[in-house]
């Protein structure tokens, strides 16, 4: 029970974000707006402020915001035409579309933001493993041994001394150790070895044969290095998504591997016992995906509606309305094929795995 709250909880707020994107550039743009809803489908709770219906419907996923004039066919009185979504420039539409799914990646920024300023744990410069045969363990580095720096570059932290290893260009490189009140340098030439990247595809890298210890420092940044760093872990984690995506058409990331409310369920109980933190970034991630996938240009998504509003701009008409409901429809069955897909994935994960 407390994992489907915590599920609710995550997928409340994450779209709530994204609905706030459409309803606030939509008021801020001379747009009524009639509803604003958490939840599809019948309405649980709700109250009328101004124009606008605030609503909390029975099934939380999802949500939307209705503008005046948003369906083509609706009638718009003359006094609410200026107020129309229809009647605004495609400039204009495609602001209000858009604004749901960059609300969703800000909103992964700041998340990330608050995650580097309460503290994040990261791995030390401190060797684990050393493995036997390996370039280190000839040159004589051994378990416990600190990497001050690589090639004169000072490290502290073992993303650091990783990034070092695989950057540099030298066969040989030098390694300033730490250990036992001595500094010590080692030479160590680099070994090239293939190893499987998150995708499972295979790729060569240059490693020394060296682990990272257990040791752990909290690190946590001031104000304006955390926005830096969450803005950049925002963008690294949006490449990544957008490269999944490739990858997964591309057949390289296994269909299976898509999944439904009912992982999203597990996993958002998953990191709510390993901590605040692990959930925060989990929220952040899952943000970055749902803005990612809306923008993606399959009609019904907003994707769907820039890509209708570009071509509108570029031909200064308006596309058919018999042209918008076929691709519209089918957008809706492919939405639809892809949910049940992911939901059959989930259930195969519980039951038969």
């Amino acid at each position: 029970m407390i994992t489907i709250i915590y599920a609710v909880v995550v997928l409340g707020a994450l779209v709530f974000v994204h609905e706030l994107g459409h309803f606030l550039l939509a008021k801020r743009l001379g747009v009524g707006v009639l509803k604003f809803s958490l939840g599809f489908g019948p309405k649980l709770i709700g109250r009328k402020i101004g124009d606008t219906e605030y609503l909390i419907s029975a099934f939380p996923l999802g949500g939307y915001v209705k503008m005046i004039g948003e369906d083509p066919d609706e009638e718009v009185t003359p006094e609410d035409k200026a107020r129309s979504f229809s009647h605004k420039s495609p400039g204009r539409k495609m602001a209000i579309v858009a604004a749901g799914p960059i609300f969703n990646i800000g909103f992964a920024a700041f998340l990330f933001t608050l995650a580097f300023m309460v503290g994040v744990p990261t791995m030390t410069s401190e060797v684990g493993d050393v493995k036997e045969g390996f370039p280190a363990f000839e040159a004589g580095i051994k378990t416990g041994d600190k990497v001050m720096s690589i090639d004169g570059i000072h490290v502290s932290r073992w993303d650091e001394l990783s990034e070092r290893i695989q950057t540099t260009k030298k066969d040989i490189i030098s390694v300033d150790i730490f250990r036992s009140g001595s500094n010590l340098r080692f030479d160590v030439r680099p070994k090239v070895t293939r190893v499987k990247t998150i995708f499972g595809e295979d790729t060569e890298i240059r490693v020394i044969g060296i682990g990272a210890s257990k040791n752990y420092v909290v690190e946590r940044l001031n104000p304006v290095e955390a926005v830096g760093k969450g803005i950049l872990s925002t963008w690294n984690v949006t490449k990544l998504t957008l490269l999944g995506i490739v990858k997964l058409i591309q057949r390289i990331v296994p269909a299976e591997t898509i999944g439904g409310p009912i992982l999203i369920a597990q996993m958002a109980g998953e990191q709510a016992k390993a901590g605040p933190l692990a959930l925060l970034s989990f929220m952040a991630l899952l943000s970055i995906n749902l803005g990612v996938l809306n923008l993606l240009p399959i009609p019904i998504l907003d994707g769907g509606h820039l890509t209708f509003f570009t071509i509108e701009a570029i031909i200064r008409r308006p596309l058919s309305h018999k042209f918008k409901e076929i691709s519209q429809q089918a957008g809706l069955f492919l939405l639809i094929s892809l949910m049940v897909f992911a939901f059959y994935n989930d259930i195969t994960r519980v039951f038969f795995k």
